[in-house]
């Protein structure tokens, strides 16, 4: 990927970041990644944890995440075959709760009834869920240089954006992914419509894009607050839930059968990981349904 008028040291991170976004966007990779995220499990002990996956969709899931490194086949028989994180795949965990934590402040939430109460509050969204929607919002091509460039330039035009995020492009070729990014809310129309600057939402996303980034280069955690585009500018704080960005409707999740655990942190935790607190309740029957492309939740 090419990019001019970025820090000359986006040049390799950059890059580096979208294929990390690109490894995780295909759809139940992170359901996948999550499930076995406390313990190896044999495939039948995987299938009844996302009941919803036929065996010809989470057979090739996990063949390729296998092949991308994040998971390990460990055959002991050729009936005895289980399913791991690697050490790679382990080390993705803490991000993925950043990004968990991005979606569960930020995307929009239906009200709906508490079961006991009757009183209307947010309704709970599997971390996984919250994930799989924030991928699509920074995934599509062109989307995370722009966000970077913005985050670079602050207010910008979009001849500016242009060169410096797609620059191998047309300038006409920057309007569609940006109005994107403007309906998505991440990113805001100023100057009587002629530049552009992130919203609170898209300035909120600096840890998830700082824990991708050390993720991506295998460096620790904690040089993540020096990234050079990111670093600086710390998500603003949230001390009540919403307003969320606009989102389209989704079909109602499935009750919940167990209590729902805390809230996810957005720093990385200290503890080992357990699938109960990556998922933040017990795993619905079937997920919640996908919007089509257009909407934050997709």
């Amino acid at each position: 990927m090419t990019t001019t008028g970025l820090p000359h040291t986006t040049r390799t991170d950059l890059p580096r970041v979208t294929d990390t976004l690109e490894l995780l966007a295909p759809r139940w990779s992170v359901w996948v990644l999550m499930t076995l995220s406390a313990q190896p499990l044999r495939y039948t002990e995987i299938k009844p944890k996302l009941p919803w996956l036929t065996d010809g969709q989470l057979h090739p899931r996990l063949r390729k995440l296998t092949a991308a490194g994040l998971v390990e086949r460990t055959a002991y028989t050729p009936r005895h075959v289980t399913y791991g994180l690697t050490d790679r795949g382990t080390a993705l965990m803490p991000v993925l709760t950043v990004i968990a934590a991005w979606g569960e402040a930020h995307l929009e939430k239906d009200m709906v009834p508490h079961p006991a109460t009757g009183k209307l509050e947010p309704e709970r969204i599997p971390a996984a869920q919250n994930i799989e929607d924030a991928l699509a919002l920074i995934t599509p091509r062109h989307a995370t240089p722009l966000l970077w460039a913005l985050q670079v330039q602050g207010t910008a035009s979009a001849t500016s954006l242009a060169a410096a995020a797609m620059p191998d492009r047309g300038i006409p070729s920057v309007y569609p992914p940006l109005r994107q990014l403007v309906d998505d809310g991440l990113v805001e129309v100023t100057h009587g419509g002629s530049h552009f600057q992130l919203s609170a939402y898209g300035r909120a996303l600096a840890p998830v894009y700082r824990a991708i980034s050390a993720w991506a280069a295998e460096d620790p955690s904690a040089t993540a607050d020096t990234h050079p585009v990111w670093g600086q500018t710390p998500a603003p704080p949230r001390t009540q839930p919403g307003p969320w960005i606009t989102t389209p409707s989704r079909l109602p999740a499935p009750p919940a059968v167990a209590p729902a655990a805390p809230a996810l942190s957005i720093q990385p935790p200290a503890a080992a990981w357990k699938t109960d607190d990556l998922f933040s309740h017990q795993i619905p029957a079937h997920p919640l349904a996908l919007c089509s492309a257009g909407g934050p939740r997709r």
